[in-house]
């Protein structure tokens, strides 16, 4: 789906029900982009599965790297 705001680009509306995203998807869902998307799917931070011949990022492995990033980096206080 995709909606477009007067002045800006379009904008890609995410579907909520998908369990598996491509990798142009999850790299739009972590905000960077595909190259690094694949970067860290080639270092083994994000984990794919492959369907078929096609290779899918499900939602939760997503959702475990930004937890593993919350847990590595040190808590900053707010000065």
């Amino acid at each position: 789906m995709t909606s477009v705001r007067p002045g800006s680009g379009p904008e890609v509306e995410f579907d909520p029900t998908l369990l598996a995203l491509t990798v142009e998807e999850a790299a739009r869902r972590l905000s960077v982009g595909r190259t690094t998307m694949y970067a860290l799917i080639r270092e083994g931070a994000v984990e794919t599965v492959p369907i078929g011949r096609l290779r899918r990022v499900p939602v939760k492995a997503i959702s475990a790297y930004l937890d593993a990033r919350m847990q590595s980096r040190p808590k900053s206080v707010a000065a």
